[in-house]
């Protein structure tokens, strides 16, 4: 087994880290205390080309296989204070680009690929349901055949990037009674007639990366709007959460990293009883628990993509993956807190984002339980 990543590796991930650091988080903090969302960072974060990383060279993506993928992603989290960015950067990224790249149509590459994978148009996944989140085969939008047409109805909600978003990726039942075989996924845009978005709000974490539920009244789109094959949004879907739950949560591994710096130097720099604290074993086990955390994380996670890229069975070792570092980065987060004291919790610390971040982690993209039930299936228990 060799632990050692290339010289290629290192220095692409240093440079995006350093560009996230200086350029990305540069009015992080004013971006995060109005819950703004701010296009001009995500263009130049697109120009860095991290809205088409997975993607082929061809489209306009950097054609990187699903470790070095991660390992960018990892340095983008480690560097960049806005995890919202890179929230909506990754769920733009993975759960929409990389779907339209692996099962969209040649008139769809040609149409939309390039334009996404520059980040030129935002898309957004559209699955979520008031009554079908964890059971995505429970959704009740639909889309129904009209000649050489189909016409879609329904309502999604929490849909991230909805408001900003010019493109739609939509799940909608086909087939109602063919179950996992009967969801289709549709391109649509957002100019569409009987498309309209609603923005959901604030959030408490990920709070620049805005969300919101989208109606659909009858909207009319031709049969070239199906991305894939009709009856085949459900594996398409699952496939698109192999990159969003491995790549996306590399993110948090370098978040992490991050706080936990900041942590270390918060133990050093102050005193209390004429010592600096980290001398204190309460505070220095906090802080070798939350590197225990990362580097059991980020074994996961590379182990995880090295399956994906070389055809290895590949779900359950995902599912550990995002299980942990979801897990992880909140109590690291709370450990944060607790090292900081009083000012953990005051805005001018931030160090509270790692917790506010992080709850949401398990939620999204399957929540905790979803990890463990896939996880009890491979052990012969479902």
């Amino acid at each position: 087994m060799d632990f050692f990543l290339t010289d290629e590796q290192t220095t692409y991930a240093a440079h995006v880290q350093q560009f996230a650091e200086q350029v990305l988080s540069a009015s992080a903090a004013e971006r995060m205390a109005k819950s703004r969302f701010d296009r001009e960072i995500w263009r130049q974060a697109a120009e860095m080309g991290l809205t088409g990383l997975p993607l082929p060279e061809k489209w306009g993506g950097s054609g990187f296989g699903a470790l070095d993928t991660m390992i960018v992603v990892e340095a983008l989290g480690r560097g960049c204070e806005d995890m919202g960015l890179v929230f909506s950067l990754c769920a733009h990224m993975f759960a929409c680009a990389v779907p339209i790249w692996r099962y969209g149509s040649e008139t769809l590459h040609e149409r939309f690929l390039h334009a996404v994978a520059k980040g030129e148009v935002i898309v957004a996944n559209a699955i979520t349901e008031p009554g079908a989140g964890s059971d995505v085969h429970a959704m009740r939008t639909t889309a129904t055949r009209d000649g050489d047409h189909y016409l879609l109805s329904g309502e999604k909600c929490f849909i991230t990037n909805a408001p900003i978003a010019d493109l739609f990726l939509i799940y909608a039942q086909t087939a109602p009674k063919h179950g996992f075989f009967g969801i289709s996924g549709f391109l649509i845009s957002r100019d569409t007639p009987g498309l309209t978005v609603t923005d959901a709000g604030a959030k408490t974490g990920l709070n620049t990366s805005p969300w919101g539920t989208v109606y659909l009244q009858e909207c009319r789109v031709p049969m070239s709007a199906l991305v894939g094959v009709e009856g085949g949004g459900a594996p398409m879907f699952q496939d698109s959460m192999v990159w969003e739950r491995g790549c996306l949560f590399a993110a948090y591994v370098g978040a992490m990293e991050r706080v936990l710096q900041q942590s270390i130097r918060q133990a050093t720099d102050r005193k209390q009883f004429g010592r600096q604290i980290g001398d204190n074993q309460a505070i220095s086990n906090r802080l070798v628990d939350m590197k225990l955390r990362i580097e059991t994380s980020r074994l996961l996670l590379y182990r995880a993509g090295w399956l994906y890229d070389h055809d290895q069975p590949y779900e359950e070792a995902i599912a550990l993956s995002k299980l942990w570092i979801s897990e992880c980065a909140v109590q690291s987060g709370l450990d944060a807190i607790q090292i900081f004291g009083g000012t953990g919790v005051t805005r001018a610390t931030g160090i509270d984002r790692l917790l506010l971040d992080a709850l949401p982690s398990r939620v999204f993209s399957g929540t905790s339980e979803i990890q463990r039930e896939i996880i009890a299936r491979h052990l012969g228990l479902r």
